[in-house]
């Protein structure tokens, strides 16, 4: 069954600590862009200050407008409840790096988990090369998505001997009461 420990307040904790660690790290990016924008403008021939310190602040505010939308769309989520209705494994090809010295293909497989919530979206959780989820989740399952937290929870874990953390996506065990990596309770 679905679990009421979802409105502990360690989970509106995590979430308040996500958001303001996200800004901070907007706030730090925005100002190297700005002081690398800055510094190139003073030392190089192909740009002069204030053109150079503009676009850094464009770029610098874009950083900080990006966390500041992020943040604001959790709070919009809503929760909703589903059924597992497929799961897929495809093989898939992407670039890798251009610093990567062999050939610049590599292939991977995609695992996805397909819901279909009760109002008629399709919803897929998906893992490149990790197989975990995939397999912790069953055709036909019920599942809920804690829109505040942006995670599925499985109704059923009955057979269950691993449950994922729904704050920071840990791999735990079954009989544990809280997440070993940030002490929220795991919702089982």
């Amino acid at each position: 069954m679905y679990s009421n420990r979802i409105n502990d307040p360690a989970f509106a904790k995590y979430r308040a600590n996500s958001d303001k660690y996200a800004l901070i790290f907007s706030f730090i990016i925005a100002a190297a862009a700005i002081l690398g924008f800055y510094l190139y403008g003073e030392f190089s021939m192909e740009m002069d200050n204030p053109e150079a310190m503009y676009i850094g602040l464009g770029i610098g505010g874009m950083f900080i407008m990006i966390a500041l939308l992020t943040n604001r769309s959790k709070k919009g989520a809503k929760t909703w409840d589903g059924k597992v209705i497929d799961k897929q494994v495809e093989k898939k090809t992407k670039r890798r790096k251009a610093s990567d010295p062999d050939y610049h293909m590599r292939e991977y497989l995609l695992y996805k988990v397909i819901i279909n919530s009760d109002y008629g979206q399709t919803h897929e959780i998906t893992a490149e090369d990790d197989d975990t989820v995939y397999n912790y989740y069953e055709i036909g399952d019920r599942v809920r998505y804690h829109g505040s937290i942006r995670t599925y929870e499985k109704y059923d874990k009955s057979k269950d001997s691993i449950v994922f953390c729904n704050a920071c996506a840990s791999l735990n065990k079954i009989e544990d009461d809280k997440c070993h990596r940030c002490m929220c309770p795991l919702l089982k």
